[in-house]
C-alpha cells in the first residue's frame, strides 16, 4: 500500500489514470532522512493542454455546470465521505513527502478536507444563486453562473488541506478544475483525485498534474483556463497576477504573511508566551498565517524574553515519525539555508539569538533548524519585514498600546496576527485596529471555514472559505424581465 502511494506512474486526466508525454520522473525526498522516498511523472506542457482540454471539454458540453445544485451536492458529501476513510493515508504521506510532524498530520493536513468538503456540499443547497429585483415595472433577475475552467495552483505546506479549499467550493459553483501541487510534496493529493473519482465526479472535472514552475506558468497562460487560484509566496502571486492582468483573467491570491501577536500589559506571560511560541512552531513555522512578530511591553520585554527561550528549548525537535516530535525538518535544503541566512543576517543587524539559532547537534541527517527566539528586533529590520517560513520568532518591545497598534500594522503584508489580554472585549477593540484579514484573540480563532480567510495588502486578494469562498468562483449576470414575468 505504501509503494502504491509513494511511487506514482500518470496523471488523473479526464477520469482515467493517463500516462504522462514524458518517461523523467520526479524524485520525492524526504526532508528526515535527505533519502529518495518517493516519485511521480515530470508534467510537461502537452500533460498540461491535455488536463485544460479535458476540463474545457467538461465544462462546456459536461453535465457538471448544468447538475442542480443539490445534485452537485450529493457529490460533494459522497467526496467528504470518501476523503475520511483516508485521512491516515494523506497524513502519512505528508510525513513522508514534506516532513510534517506526526503530532500534528492529522489536525494540519486532514482537519479541515473533508469538512470543508461537508460544508460546501451543504452551502450549495441552500445558497442563492439567483434572485428576483422588481422595481415598479420594472424587473431583473439576478443570477450567478460558474466562472468556468480553474487552474488550482497549492503550496507544499499543507496540499490536501488547501487543495480542497479551491476544490470544494468551485465543484460546488459549478466549475472545473486543474489541480497542480508543488513538486515538493506531489503525492499526497493523489489521494484526493481517487476520492473525488469514488464519489463519481464525472470525466474532466477535475484533473491532477503535479508539476513544477514552468508548467505552472504554462498552465496560468493558457487560453482555457478562465480563472487561478493560488496559494503560495507573495513573489510567486505577483507574477501570477502580472500574467492574469495581461489576459484580464480572474484570479484569486492567498500569499504571505508576517504576522504579529500582540501581547498587551495585562496578558499573563507564563501561559501566553508558551502558547504563542508554540503556536509560532507549528509545522516548523512553515504556515503562512505563523505569528512570527511577537510584540510584548518594554517594561515586561525581558521576562518575556527569558519565558520565550525556555519555552522553545523544550520543544522536542526530531524525526517527524516519532509522535514525540513538534517541530520536523524543514521542506528542503534550501528552505534551511533560507531559515539560516534570516538568522545570521538578524544577528548581524543587531539581534540577540534568546534561543536555538542552528542546527539540533543531535539530528546529523535532514534538514533542521531549532526552534529559534530573537530579541533586541527592531520592527524595521529585515528579519522582521520579511516572511521567512521557519521556526524563528521575533520579540519586539513596544511603549504603549498605540505603539503596539502602529508596530503591527507597520508591514507590507496582512494575513493573520493575535491579541492576547486579560480582558477579551478589550482584546477584540484592539484587534479591530489592525489591517490584517484574520485575529485570534486570547488564541480564539474564527471558525473555519464558517468564515472567510484571506488578507490584507500584499498578502493576497480575494477570499477562501465562507460563502466568499464559493463567490470567489461564480460570474454574476443580470437578466432583464419582460412585465408578464414580474410576478
Amino acid at each position: 500500500m505504501r509503494d502504491r502511494l509513494m511511487h506514482r506512474e500518470a496523471f488523473y486526466i479526464n477520469g482515467t489514470w493517463a500516462a504522462p508525454a514524458g518517461s523523467e520522473i520526479l524524485p520525492v525526498i524526504s526532508p528526515s532522512t535527505e533519502e529518495v522516498v518517493g516519485g511521480v511523472p515530470v508534467a510537461t506542457n502537452a500533460d498540461m493542454d491535455d488536463a485544460v482540454r479535458a476540463a474545457r471539454e467538461a465544462f462546456d458540453h459536461g453535465p457538471w455546470p448544468r447538475l442542480s445544485p443539490a445534485e452537485r451536492a450529493d457529490i460533494l458529501a459522497r467526496a467528504a465521505e470518501a476523503l475520511r476513510k483516508h485521512e491516515a493515508e494523506i497524513a502519512q504521506v505528508t510525513i513522508d513527502e514534506m516532513g510534517c510532524a506526526a503530532s500534528q498530520a492529522r489536525r494540519a493536513q486532514t482537519g479541515m478536507v473533508a469538512a470543508v468538503f461537508d460544508y460546501y456540499s451543504e452551502l450549495a443547497r441552500t445558497y442563492e444563486f439567483e434572485h428576483k429585483v422588481v422595481t415598479g415595472e420594472r424587473g431583473g433577475l439576478v443570477t450567478t453562473e460558474p466562472v468556468g475552467v480553474v487552474a488550482a495552483i497549492v503550496p507544499w505546506n499543507a496540499p490536501v488541506t488547501l487543495a480542497a479549499w479551491k476544490t470544494a467550493p468551485a465543484l460546488a459553483a459549478g466549475c472545473t478544475v486543474v489541480l497542480k501541487p508543488a513538486p515538493e510534496a506531489p503525492l499526497s493529493n493523489y489521494i484526493l483525485a481517487e476520492a473525488l473519482d469514488a464519489a463519481g465526479v464525472p470525466a474532466g472535472v477535475v484533473n491532477l498534474v503535479p508539476g513544477g514552475r514552468e508548467v505552472g506558468e504554462h498552465l496560468v497562460t493558457h487560453p482555457g483556463v478562465d480563472k487561478v487560484a493560488f496559494t503560495g509566496s507573495t513573489a510567486a502571486g505577483r507574477r501570477i497576477m502580472s500574467l492574469c492582468g495581461e489576459r484580464i483573467r480572474r484570479v484569486s491570491l492567498e500569499l504571505g504573511g508576517k504576522s504579529a501577536s500582540i501581547l498587551l500589559d495585562d496578558a499573563d506571560l507564563d501561559t501566553v508566551v508558551p502558547a504563542v511560541v508554540g503556536g509560532g512552531m507549528h509545522l516548523s513555522g512553515q504556515v503562512c498565517g505563523a505569528h512570527t512578530r511577537v510584540l510584548v511591553q518594554r517594561a515586561r520585554y525581558e521576562e518575556a524574553l527569558t519565558i520565550a527561550g525556555a519555552a522553545a528549548e523544550a520543544i522536542p525537535v526530531g524525526d517527524p515519525h516519532d509522535p514525540a516530535t513538534i517541530v520536523g525538518p524543514l521542506v528542503a535544503r534550501r528552505q534551511r539555508e533560507r531559515v539560516e541566512g534570516y538568522i545570521s543576517g538578524a544577528v548581524a543587524d543587531g539581534a540577540r539569538v534568546v534561543a536555538g539559532g542552528g542546527r539540533p547537534a543531535h539530528l546529523p541527517r535532514g534538514w533542521y533548524v531549532e526552534p529559534t527566539i530573537l530579541g533586541d528586533v527592531d520592527n524595521s529590520m529585515r528579519v522582521a519585514q520579511e516572511e521567512i517560513f521557519g521556526p524563528v520568532l521575533c520579540f519586539i518591545p513596544y511603549d504603549d498600546l498605540d505603539d503596539a497598534v502602529r508596530i503591527a500594522n507597520d508591514s507590507e503584508y496582512g494575513l493573520s496576527g493575535g491579541v492576547w489580554t486579560a480582558d477579551p472585549a478589550r482584546g477584540v477593540a484592539v484587534a479591530r485596529r489592525i489591517r490584517t484579514g484574520s485575529v485570534a484573540v486570547n488564541g480564539s480563532y474564527p471558525p473555519f471555514p464558517l468564515v472567510p480567510f484571506g488578507g490584507f495588502k500584499q498578502s493576497g486578494l480575494g477570499r477562501e472559505l465562507g460563502t466568499e469562498g464559493l463567490a470567489e468562483f461564480l460570474e454574476t449576470r443580470s437578466i432583464g424581465l419582460p412585465p408578464a414575468l414580474l410576478r
